[in-house]
């Protein structure tokens, strides 16, 4: 994804670097040939596209179209579907093919199940936020440099460091995560957000549904009416109770809805989802 990004940036530096010289002939005393008018024109809307006025217009549509009514908010969904679905599939698609096997390889070194030595969860997490951390100041100081003006970024800009910043991010949370784990310090907390991942699917889903209501026009229709810090807010209330729902839950289903559904329809076989129901002799692990 980090080589998809710069290949992207330079695609647009190369429309850019073409396009300025070009805006300031005076076609008058020297017309344009074929080439060069379409490089002016491809620069042209690429200047048009970033401008305040039409990410303010892009922003004010999107506004109206998920706080409007269920037919606005359908083609809304539907036409940002349809994009992601073919970046997802040729683009995306690579990014989590490689957590996943890179979490295959910590699960099969030990690292994921916390049987790796103390250093290596240090490791992780010094270098990980050490670098992630430094790779993220240096893309947002770029971005207030160039007062957000995607144009200006692409004159002066070199490299596009947001994806090698969040993967390393991402390492240095887990190594924290692990080494709090391993600490014995905070049980509680993690006894407490154990059945939270347990329902993991479930939950997924049920953010979608909740924040659906929160902020489309078929609920309350908040979407781009909050501010950054109410918006977490909502976050923290959300969290909260899928927190306390999920726990309440466990103590009486072995599986969340969803994952009993997911976990049925593997084993092609209905699965017991009420604590209080014994499960099958063949279905009961092996004595020690």
């Amino acid at each position: 994804m980090t080589v998809r990004y710069n290949v992207d940036l330079y695609r647009d530096k190369a429309v850019v670097q073409k396009g300025v010289p070009l805006a300031a002939i005076d076609t008058l005393q020297q017309p344009l040939t074929a080439l060069q008018k379409k490089d002016l024109a491809a620069y042209t809307a690429l200047l048009e596209s970033s401008s305040l006025e039409a990410r303010q217009k892009k922003a004010r549509e999107t506004i109206e179209n998920v706080t409007g009514s269920y037919a606005s908010l359908y083609r809304d969904r539907t036409g940002r579907y349809e994009n992601a679905l073919v970046n997802y599939l040729y683009l995306g698609l690579w990014d989590v093919l490689l957590f996943m096997f890179l979490g295959m390889a910590f699960y099969k070194l030990g690292i994921i199940t916390g049987h790796a030595p103390q250093k290596v969860y240090w490791y992780l997490l010094l270098g990980g936020l050490g670098l992630g951390l430094i790779l993220s100041y240096l893309r947002l100081q770029s971005m207030i440099y160039y007062n957000f003006n995607y144009i200006t970024f692409l004159k002066e800009g070199s490299f596009s460091y947001y994806e090698l910043g969040r993967a390393a991010r991402a390492l240095g949370i887990f190594g924290g995560i692990m080494l709090l784990w391993k600490s014995g310090l905070a049980r509680g907390f993690f006894a407490l957000m154990k059945p939270v991942g347990q329902m993991a699917f479930t939950n997924y889903l049920m953010q979608s549904l909740l924040c659906g209501v929160v902020f489309y026009g078929i609920g309350f229709g908040l979407y781009g009416r909050l501010e950054r810090w109410e918006i977490y807010g909502v976050m923290g209330a959300v969290w909260l109770f899928q927190i306390l729902y999920s726990n309440i839950w466990m103590r009486y289903y072995r599986f969340g809805p969803m994952e009993w559904l997911w976990r049925s329809l593997t084993y092609w076989q209905r699965q017991p989802f009420r604590r209080d129901v014994q499960l099958p002799v063949e279905s009961r692990p092996a004595a020690v």
